[in-house]
C-alpha cells in the first residue's frame, strides 16, 4: 500500500508531506564526525537517528543514496575561524602524524557504530579526498562575488550575500541580529565583519595539514566540505540534509549560504535535526566529568552507571524517544529500557512458537499494521511505533497461554511485521546469547552428522575414514567414545 510520510521539516518550522524530487530515489547527506577522539553517545544518538530514517526510507521501497562525510581537516576548535585544527593538535600532542589520528578514530567510529547495528552509508568521503572540488567551490563563490581574499585567505561575504538572497534562513536569525550581536573585530582578523566565515585559511608554519590553492598553502574552511562533497554525489539540489540541532547555526546555515550563492537555489528540500542527549539531567562533557563513551557503557567500565548495558538496550533506549526530542541517559532509564527491550525480543522469539488456530483472530493484524506505519509516517516516530508493538507482545502472550486465538494468515502476516519493524525498521537485534544458543545448536547437529557417518563408515568396514574423523575431532579438543550403543561426543 502507498505510505503518506509527512517530516518536520526545520526550514520551514512545521512538518511537510515529504515528495522526492526524483520519484522512488531519496537523496540523503548528513554531516559525520570530525575524527579526532572517540566518538562520543551524543554523535551516536545522531546517528543511530538516521539510520532509523535511511532504513525506514528504505522499508518504503526508497532506492536511497546516503552520503555521511568524514571530517578529517579543518574544523578549528571551538568552531571559529581561528585557532588549531583540532586534528592537528591530536597529532601535535600525541607525536604523531594527523593521519594516524584520523585512522584510529575513524575506525572507532565504524566499529561503534557497527555495534549498535547501523548500517553503513552509501558514500563516506572524506574532506581531505576532496580539496580540489572545495578549491573549485571556492572559485566559483569568487566569480559570482560574495567572497573576497585577503593574505592567503579567502572569506564568505556574508552581509553582501544577505543583500541580494537571505542569510539565516534557517535559524530565524536576521542580519540585524548578528551584525548586533557580533563582537567588533579586533585589528588582527583578515574579515571585513564579524559575521564573514572562512572559505581558505592560509597555513601557519607550524601547522601541519595544508594544501596548494590559487591563494597560498592552506586548508578548507568547515563549512565548505558538506557543501562541495553534498553536490558533488548528491547534485545542485536534493532531499534530504541531516545533522545535530546543534549544526543548525552556523555550521547548516553557511552550507546554504554557499550553496545559494553558486547554484542561485535552494540546495536542499527537507532539513531533519536530531535533538541532543543529556546524562543525568546535565549536557555530557568531558571537562566535568558527566560523560560516558560507548565502549564504557558496553563494558561497565564506568563511575556513573552501576552496570553494564548492550548496544542493543542502549540504541532501543534512545528509539524510545523522538529524534527530535531531548533524551535523558540515567540508570533508571537504561534499567527501564532494558526490561522493555528483553520483553520486546521475547515476543518476537515466542512468534515463531505459536499455533495457529482454524478460527478468526482475536485481534485485528491490519488495523495494528496499519498503526505501525501511521507511527513511523508521522516523521518517523519510533516511541509510538514501539508502543504499537508492545501492543501486540501482549497479544502473542495471550496466544501462547491459550487465552487468545490467531488464524494461520494472520499468524503469518503478523509474524512479517513485526520481524519487519523490529529488524529492518528498529535496526534492533536479539541479544548475543540467543545468537550463542544458535550457534551452539547448529555446532550440535553438525557433529551428530559426523557421528551417524562415522557410524555408517565403520560399519562398511571404511576404517580409513573412521578413524579420519575421529583424529580430526581429536584435534580440536573433541573426544569420540565409541559404545555398544553407538558413538558419542565430548567436547573439552
Amino acid at each position: 500500500m502507498e505510505q503518506k510520510l509527512v517530516v518536520y521539516n526545520s526550514l520551514k518550522g512545521e512538518k511537510e508531506s515529504f515528495k522526492p524530487i526524483n520519484k522512488d530515489h531519496v537523496g540523503m547527506y548528513v554531516c559525520g564526525p570530525t575524527v579526532y577522539s572517540n566518538v562520543h553517545l551524543g554523535n551516536c544518538r545522531t546517528f543511530i537517528s538516521f539510520d532509523l530514517i535511511f532504513r525506514y526510507l528504505q522499508y518504503l521501497g526508497y532506492k536511497v543514496r546516503y552520503v555521511r562525510n568524514i571530517t578529517d581537516a579543518g574544523h578549528l576548535e571551538n568552531d571559529a575561524d581561528e585557532g588549531e585544527d583540532r586534528i592537528a593538535k591530536k597529532a601535535r600532542l600525541e607525536s604523531i602524524e594527523p593521519m594516524e589520528v584520523v585512522q584510529r578514530y575513524t575506525i572507532d567510529f565504524r566499529d561503534t557504530m557497527a555495534k549498535f547495528n547501523a548500517l553503513p552509508p552509501s558514500i563516506e568521503p572524506t574532506a581531505t579526498g576532496h580539496v580540489v572540488e572545495q578549491i573549485e567551490f571556492i572559485k566559483k563563490i569568487l566569480d559570482q562575488g560574495y567572497a573576497y581574499e585577503v593574505n592567503g585567505s579567502v572569506y564568505f561575504d556574508v552581509l553582501k550575500f544577505n543583500k541580494d538572497m537571505s542569510y539565516g534562513k534557517l535559524s530565524r536569525r536576521n542580519i540585524e541580529e548578528l551584525v548586533h550581536n557580533s563582537r567588533a573585530l579586533d585589528g588582527q582578523s583578515d574579515k571585513r565583519n564579524p559575521q564573514d566565515f572562512a572559505l581558505w585559511k592560509k597555513a601557519e608554519p607550524k601547522h601541519i595539514m595544508r594544501w596548494p590553492s590559487p591563494w597560498s598553502d592552506g586548508f578548507p574552511g568547515w563549512h565548505l566540505e558538506c557543501t562541495a562533497m553534498s553536490t558533488k554525489y548528491l547534485g545542485t539540489q536534493f532531499d534530504i540534509h541531516g545533522g545535530g540541532m546543534d549544526l543548525k547555526f552556523p555550521h547548516h546555515e553557511c552550507e546554504i549560504a554557499q550553496a545559494e550563492a553558486v547554484n542561485k537555489k535552494n540546495p536542499v528540500n527537507y532539513w531533519l535535526h536530531a535533538n541532543m542527549l543529556t546524562l543525568n539531567g546535565k549536557k555530557m562533557a568531558k571537562s566535568t566529568g558527566n560523560n560516558i563513551l560507548p565502549y564504557e557503557m558496553f563494558s561497565g567500565e564506568n563511575s556513573i552507571l552501576k552496570k553494564s548495558f548492550s548496544p542493543m538496550v542502549t540504541r532501543f533506549f534512545m528509539l524510545q524517544a523522538h529524534y527530535r526530542s531531548i533524551v535523558d541517559l540515567s540508570q533508571s532509564a537504561l534499567e527501564a529500557s532494558e526490561k522493555g527491550f528483553n520483553r520486546l525480543v521475547e515476543g518476537i522469539l515466542m512468534l515463531d512458537q505459536l499455533v495457529a488456530s482454524d478460527s478468526s483472530s482475536d485481534f485485528n493484524i491490519g488495523e495494528w499494521n496499519k498503526n505501525c506505519y501511521s507511527a513511523m509516517n508521522d516523521d518517523f516516530n519510533s516511541p509510538s511505533l514501539i508502543a504499537y508493538l508492545f501492543d501486540a507482545v501482549k497479544y502473542i502472550n495471550a496466544v501462547s497461554s491459550g487465552l487468545k486465538k490467531i488464524s494461520s494468515e494472520d499468524l503469518e502476516s503478523l509474524s512479517k511485521s513485526m520481524k519487519g519493524f523490529f529488524y529492518e525498521v528498529l535496526g534492533l537485534l536479539t541479544p548475543e546469547k540467543d545468537k550463542n544458543e544458535n550457534e551452539s545448536k547448529q555446532l550440535i547437529g553438525t557433529l551428530e552428522l559426523l557421528m551417524t557417518l562415522r557410524d555408517k563408515a565403520r560399519a562398511d568396514k571404511d576404517f580409513k575414514t573412521s578413524d579420519l574423523i575421529r583424529n580430526s575431532l581429536e584435534k580440536i579438543q573433541i573426544q569420540i567414545n565409541d559404545t555398544e550403543e553407538g558413538t558419542s561426543f565430548k567436547v573439552y
